[in-house]
């Protein structure tokens, strides 16, 4: 395809919208890790709440906070990687379509702008080949 093709002019209108998320993304998931670090004594308090009736509330807590900072990490993780794929993307570089995938699959799980995110990113990076620009 030449460069005038109108599919590949638009697919690269596609891309460049699709980094501008990725930061958007990023900035919104290290927010978020902030708060949830900001907020850990208050979760963990409410989450005690719960647990005046359990047998063995001991435990349930240890899991509790294993899967807090599970999503701690997640965060941190998926908010870089955002970045990163969003500044890559950007500048047009290799790297910016692994990291968006590898960014896109990880951020899957966070409902709704991650899902949304995520399986815009795969349908355009991982479309068919013929619509893709090299």
């Amino acid at each position: 395809m030449s460069s005038s093709d109108p599919a590949t002019q638009d697919r690269s209108v596609h891309v460049r919208t699709l980094a501008f998320l990725w930061i958007v993304y990023g900035a919104v998931r290290l927010a978020l890790a902030a708060l949830l670090i900001l907020y850990s004594g208050t979760a963990t308090v409410m989450f005690g709440a719960l647990l005046n009736r359990v047998p063995d509330p001991f435990t349930l807590m240890s899991v509790f906070h294993l899967l807090y900072i599970g999503t701690i990490v997640l965060s941190v993780v998926c908010g870089i990687l955002g970045l990163l794929a969003g500044l890559a993307l950007l500048s047009g570089e290799q790297s910016g379509r692994k990291l968006a995938l590898v960014a896109a699959f990880l951020s899957l799980s966070d409902l709704p702008l991650g899902t949304t995110l995520g399986i815009y990113t795969l349908v355009l990076l991982l479309g068919p080949p013929a619509a893709q620009s090299r």
